[in-house]
């Protein structure tokens, strides 16, 4: 087998490693070494070891988000037939196009009506039934011109989305493998920040030694071999670490397990998004509600007053009118805007008289309020439209060239002197023999907080460093002799 082909590279130089010395750099000490080299060898071989065994969840991560941005798109070509009306000049009432989709499903109860915004939309009209999975809504599609009901689908969740959209979002969330399959996304985005914070400081500090800035940020045109592929990797991952430390906070947020510390963290630092307090009951002294979407009596104020009364609060744009569910609870009216700039206001109105009871601006959500809805927004691919969807796929495609790159690294470490096949040569281990005790104790405390915070990536920690305790201890009764923590220089 030759060694010189491209397919068969020769093993890496000094230059092509990200562990060694600039050139004219004076020689590492032969005995304990400095901390921040002892440092970097661990964290290359953090980045190795997680890079590894973790990316093939990263890119399917990243690839079912990239398919799951373009919903809107795909929502709009599949369901033009129930969303897309003929243009017309009159309408008719939110009451009547309720009551029609009420006449199409006698047995489903109304939930929520989202009116047409343009002449060529169709309202939405909610409604629960029984048969549906939790968090799921029958939506049925009204012709706001004159009546007709145009079809029905399923709708799930705050942002009402669509069959394909749901589909496709659980197939980002769990691969459609129930809570398991949840571990995935959350091990992904777990790890995520992790390998692209360490690959970045790894990489600047190398270049930084060697005073190479354009080579920091583009990739090196004149390399070759190990070093060009190290090149790509480590200048595309300088770009991306804002945007994928993004995606990572707001995912961890729908995570299993890490999601829920992240719930209590923000409600005991009073970061949760505000909501109506008059959402439950108002007290009208034995005066009835909304009594005939509830099935009792007539009501006082009706769909198209309680809109009327948002649309003079100042909620313009597409809305969501919250029916009531039980005697003297309001209706409730919100701004469904998540693009920029995001309406996301909210009222309540008294269904006896239709006055707005309580206003909620997103002008006052506390400050995280405010970063959680727009980290949403963009990781969603919402806040700034189709630049949004664009950036969020430059994202996605760089992982994927990262992860491939890695692998691609990994494989021209590998020996092939002697002709047979074998893998890519791991990172030494070793390093932390030569940190002082008091760096050892700052490791081991950083990452017990992380992995309390990030339970998933905790026990995969401990996954990584018992199997790395039993190779090395499998390596040593074979007599291996014990690798050292420098690299070696072939």
């Amino acid at each position: 087998m030759s060694t010189h082909t491209p397919e068969h590279p020769e093993p890496p130089s000094a230059e092509d490693r990200t562990d060694a010395p600039a050139p004219g750099a004076a020689a590492p000490r032969t005995g304990a070494r400095p901390t921040w080299s002892a440092l970097r060898h661990l964290l290359l071989r953090l980045h190795f070891y997680a890079g590894i065994l973790v990316a093939p969840f990263v890119v399917v991560a990243a690839l079912t988000g990239l398919v799951y941005i373009y919903t809107p798109q795909l929502e709009q070509a599949l369901y033009a037939e129930q969303l897309r009306v003929e243009p017309g000049d009159g309408a008719v009432s939110l009451e009547r196009q309720a009551a029609a989709a009420a006449e199409a499903h006698p047995d489903a109860r109304l939930s929520a009506v989202r009116p047409a915004e343009a002449p060529d939309e169709s309202t939405r009209v909610l409604m629960s039934a029984d048969g549906l999975p939790d968090g799921h809504l029958l939506a049925v599609f009204v012709d706001p011109h004159d009546g007709a009901v145009l079809g029905d689908l399923t709708s799930y969740g705050s942002s009402s989305s669509l069959p394909v959209r749901s589909w496709l979002a659980e197939l980002h969330r769990s691969l459609h493998l129930g809570d398991a399959g949840r571990l995935y996304s959350e091990l992904a985005a777990s790890w995520l920040w992790v390998v692209a914070l360490g690959g970045v400081i790894l990489w600047t500090a190398r270049r930084r030694r060697e005073h190479r800035l354009r080579r920091t940020l583009l990739p090196d045109a004149s390399a070759t071999g190990r070093a060009r592929t190290m090149s790509w990797h480590g200048s595309v991952g300088v770009w991306a670490l804002a945007g994928l430390a993004l995606i990572t906070a707001t995912g961890l947020t729908w995570s299993q397990y890490a999601g829920g510390n992240i719930t209590q963290i923000r409600a005991a630092l009073d970061w949760q998004t505000p909501a109506l307090s008059t959402a439950a009951v108002i007290d009208h002294h034995g005066h009835s509600g909304h009594g005939d979407h509830a099935g009792h009596g007539a009501p006082a104020t009706d769909l198209d007053a309680a809109l009327a009364a948002a649309r003079s609060a100042g909620l313009d744009g597409p809305v969501e009118i919250g029916v009531p569910q039980e005697d003297g609870a309001p209706y409730t009216v919100a701004q469904t805007v998540r693009g920029w700039p995001v309406q996301q206001d909210q009222v309540a109105v008294d269904p006896a008289d239709g006055t707005v009871v309580e206003e909620l601006r997103f002008d006052d959500f506390p400050l995280m309020a405010k970063l959680s809805n727009w980290g949403i927004g963009f990781h969603m691919g919402l806040l700034f439209g189709l630049p949004n969807q664009l950036l969020l796929t430059a994202l996605a495609l760089s992982v994927a060239a990262m992860v491939f790159w890695g692998y691609r690294m990994w494989w021209q470490r590998r020996p092939t002197r002697g002709g047979a096949f074998a893998w890519g040569r791991p990172v030494p281990r070793g390093a932390g023999h030569d940190l002082p005790w008091w760096c050892v104790a700052l490791v081991a405390a950083c990452a017990v907080g992380v992995g309390v915070l990030l339970p998933v990536l905790g026990v995969s920690l401990l996954c990584f460093l018992a199997v790395d305790a039993a190779l090395g201890l499998h390596h040593r009764r074979r007599g291996r002799p014990h690798a050292s923590a420098t690299p070696p220089s072939t």
